[in-house]
């Protein structure tokens, strides 16, 4: 008899092992396609208003689309959704303990030469009494980044820059770096 319980207990516990890895993998790859929905999004924007309309006008798309498409896909998936730096521009994006430690780990493993394409971390964490699924994706510095967050920015968008963003820290950038990452919080 205690055999027979002995590997009900081990099936069981096997089991839920396997469902848990299960739903951790559908967190994953549904945090990877909301990243990369949110990613596109973004640079179409960015690009389309560099395009049209100009760098002053292209700072509205980091500073109020980005997060209203972040704060819209929160509302429809009930996450929190967004992006955060260690050298933030908008204080909005300041990352908090495990964001940071997640974004240090990222430059570590930049500097061990992994491609920042493809670098990203999740795990589930306590968070109170809650359970959550946390999960961030590096974004890479590409060329149009460099208009406003690069080492040569013009006199008139450095201007506009420190009118809207008086502490910003988000400049000083060359390609091949991290500028930050996407973040994604989900309950479990």
């Amino acid at each position: 008899m205690r055999k027979v319980s002995l590997l009900i207990l081990f099936f069981t516990i096997s089991f839920g092992l396997v469902n848990l890895f299960a739903i951790e993998n559908d967190r994953l790859s549904e945090s990877r396609m909301v990243v990369k929905h949110f990613a596109g999004k973004l640079k179409g924007e960015l690009l389309e208003t560099l395009k049209n309309s100009g760098l002053i006008n292209a700072i509205s798309v980091c500073s109020k689309n980005a997060p209203m498409i972040a704060d819209s896909i929160s509302q429809e998936k009930g996450w929190k959704v967004g992006r955060v730096s260690l050298r933030y521009r908008n204080p909005g994006n300041e990352p908090d303990i495990w964001e940071f430690t997640t974004l240090m780990a990222f430059m570590e493993r930049l500097v061990r030469g992994e491609d920042i394409a493809s670098m990203e971390h999740h795990e589930i964490l306590n968070e109170g009494e809650k359970q959550v699924f946390r999960y961030m994706k590096a974004i890479p510095v590409g060329k149009p980044c460099l208009n406003c967050h690069g080492k040569q920015i013009g006199p008139t968008l450095k201007a506009k820059l420190t009118e809207l963003y008086p502490e910003d820290q988000a400049i000083g950038y060359s390609l091949g770096e991290i500028i930050g990452a996407f973040s994604i919080s989900q309950p479990m």
